[in-house]
């Protein structure tokens, strides 16, 4: 099916030991580490964030307009509709929106490094309070044998985005910020449990 996203993404405790097996196996590096800008829109109300819906313009080695569907868990994987596209400028991407009637509800970041692996990405992620991988691939067993492959732990895999488990320390750690940026957790000491996750890459 296409506009399909199907994943799963884990905490973990030694990017540079997931980055060394990635290249052991022979991983093709699709993407270089890269910083990531993101901005999420929403309506002035949050119309779609009440109804789990992502409208998002992104830019690090391009840019890119996405709208993800509320997401559904199948077959232990995170299933939703993604429609993305590149676009040219970001200003006027993010003017366009805002005519529309859409303002950016949350800035986010990251520093991400892509591997394909056997038609599986691989990213490894650097977000402001920890590091993550992400599993993407064409099917869930895809993305099962991936994981077992990589010797992560399926059970302890995470369902959430990056944006829920920003929403999930604010309230654990009573963090008053909007975004999600590396200058706004400058000083901040961010545990696996403040997540409420267990690293993936330790049984």
């Amino acid at each position: 099916m296409i506009d399909q996203e199907i994943e799963v993404k884990f905490y973990l405790s030694n990017l540079a030991g997931l980055r060394s097996r990635l290249e052991n196996m022979g991983a093709n590096l699709v993407q270089t580490r890269t910083h990531e800008l993101n901005l999420r829109f929403d309506t002035p109300d949050g119309d779609l964030a009440r109804s789990f819906q992502v409208l998002r313009l992104r830019r690090s080695s391009d840019t890119r307009l996405t709208y993800k569907g509320q997401g559904s868990i199948e077959s232990g994987v995170r299933i939703r509709q993604e429609i993305e596209f590149v676009v040219s400028d970001f200003g006027a991407a993010q003017r366009f929106l805002q005519a529309l009637g859409f303002q950016v509800s949350m800035i986010y970041e990251k520093y991400r490094t892509v591997y394909d692996l056997a038609g599986v990405l691989v990213t490894l992620d650097e977000m402001p309070y920890g590091n993550f991988t992400e599993l993407e691939g064409p099917t869930p067993q895809d993305v099962l044998a991936m994981s077992q492959r990589l010797a992560l732990h399926w059970e302890h895999r995470i369902m959430d985005s990056y944006t829920a488990l920003f929403e999930r320390l604010k309230t654990t750690q009573q963090l008053s910020l909007r975004d999600l940026t590396f200058e706004n957790f400058t000083g901040l000491e961010i545990s696996p449990s403040s997540l409420s996750v267990e690293p993936g890459d330790i049984g």
